[in-house]
């Protein structure tokens, strides 16, 4: 699919050679508005820059939130924890910030200067000698992250109106199947050589890999469309609620569909947010955390793997799925999905096949969100402010997981018990579905209405008009 999405790139000009290694080295785009002809060269970089950029970037949040002892530093598990909670929370509510410096001057800068940041985030942190002093690094490289992730995100939105979902999701796939490949070297290397050796080296390859892919990343110049977007975009609104203007985030603010697409997220968030915290705890309190099922490999830790793998190829999936059947008909079918795989695990969880089985389908259930929404912004509320206008959906993530974390260990310090925990995922999933087949489907649409009706776009000092591309 990456192939076909690289082919079809929305940037190419169906007069244009294929882009070369060389070509990419000096990118540059202009627009001839009476031709509709756009003259750019490396638009198959463009994607597999997005998708490669993200993938460097997903390692960065995984080993802190393992059981990791930190050498030199003796603190609690909690304070541990605590560094985890500061990553996602920088990690998310400042993507809408980032997003804006994005839209104003192009994702080539800002996601270099995200990958500088990652890379200082975990050096450094190999380097920590206090608590604090692992926060504040830490802390850094939740930054750096957070404009990794919108500015590529944001950058597919804008590039591939006419395959938004399949791009969408290859680009948030690469967090997922990042995070898998990554896995094994990180937990071999911390073995023999200790966190701080594994945290310095691993910032390095990460910081080095973020700033070469962010090289290859481009953006349309404004005003651009692919080609024979006229015909395409006809057939899109036949399955796909689409504004007539590109709005403001202040004009996206005003519309209804805003606050039920937010609802969603956040409800969404919580359910997996609760799976991908918690796995381990879970495990443990249902006994299967020990049982080698294959290879030598515990249940516990096959659930993790193939959940990282499946939480990948999820995003593309759902995505190509909503390109052709439509963003709410989809968000049913998945969410509703996601419900029927938590009430079985509930079931089953105490054995172990099924916990790897039923963990897995979870997360295949869930990862969609990362190409759903980010897509349902874009066709709602336009591309060119779509970094900024999806960094504000985005913070929904956060929001979701401060109910996640601390407070599902809460209720099940609590209750003595997962059951409830698992009922409130539920309940957050069938809420979700229907609120997207009965609600946001009429919200979109009267939000296209209105765009249609006379809603005029917002300058707000307007992003720089591409001279070439940054």
């Amino acid at each position: 699919m990456l192939g076909f999405c690289a082919r079809r790139a929305a940037l190419a000009n169906t007069d244009l050679a294929p882009a070369t290694l060389s070509s990419a080295k000096s990118t540059t785009a202009s627009y001839d508005p009476s031709t509709n002809t756009v003259t750019m060269v490396n638009d198959p970089w463009t994607i597999w820059g997005n998708s490669v950029v993200w993938t460097a970037i997903a390692k960065a949040s995984f080993k802190i939130r393992s059981r990791v002892r930190l050498g030199n530093l003796t603190a609690a598990i909690a304070g541990i924890q605590g560094v985890f909670s500061l990553f996602i929370l920088l990690e998310t509510w400042l993507v809408p910030f980032e997003g804006y410096l994005v839209d104003r001057i192009g994702p080539r800068l800002m996601l270099g200067l995200g990958g500088i940041l990652v890379g200082l985030g975990w050096i450094l942190s190999g380097h920590a000698e206090t608590l604090r002093s692992l926060y504040f690094w830490y802390c850094v490289g939740g930054v750096g992250a957070g404009i990794v992730y919108g500015g590529t995100v944001g950058n597919a939105l804008k590039l591939f109106p006419d395959h938004r979902g399949l791009c969408v999701g290859l680009t948030a796939g690469a967090y997922g199947i990042g995070t898998a490949l990554t896995v094994a070297p990180i937990d071999s290397m911390m073995k023999a050589s200790g966190y701080q050796h594994t945290f310095v080296v691993w910032g390095i390859i990460q910081g080095f890999v973020v700033l070469a892919a962010a090289l290859l990343l481009a953006r349309p110049p404004v005003g651009w469309v692919p080609p024979g977007w006229a015909e395409k975009e006809a057939k899109i609104k036949m399955r796909v609620h689409s504004s007539a203007v590109d709005m403001s985030p202040w004009q996206m603010l005003r519309q209804p569909s805003f606050y039920v697409i937010y609802l969603m997220m956040t409800m969404l968030s919580f359910g997996g947010l609760v799976v991908t915290a918690q796995l381990n705890p879970m495990a443990v309190s249902y006994h299967v955390d020990k049982v080698v099922v294959a290879f030598g490999m515990t249940a516990l830790v096959m659930a993790i793997t193939v959940d990282r793998y499946l939480n990948g190829l999820t995003r593309p999936f759902w995505g190509w799925v909503s390109d052709h059947v439509g963003r709410e008909n989809t968000m049913f079918i998945a969410f509703t999905l996601e419900a029927i795989a938590v009430f079985l695990l509930l079931q089953l969880i105490n054995h172990p096949i099924w916990f790897i089985t039923l963990s897995g389908l979870c997360f295949f259930a869930w990862g969609e969100i990362f190409s759903l929404f980010p897509s349902i912004t874009g066709d709602l509320f336009g591309k060119t402010w779509a970094t900024t206008n999806y960094g504000i959906v985005y913070t929904a993530k956060g929001t979701g997981a401060l109910f996640a974390g601390a407070g599902a260990a809460w209720l099940f310090e609590k209750t003595g018990s997962w059951t409830k925990v698992f009922w409130a995922m539920i309940a957050c999933d069938l809420i979700a579905a229907f609120l997207a087949l009965f609600w946001l489907k009429g919200a979109a649409a009267r939000t296209v209405e209105k765009s249609i009706s006379g809603l005029q776009a917002v300058d707000m000092t307007a992003p720089t008009k591409a001279r070439g591309v940054a």
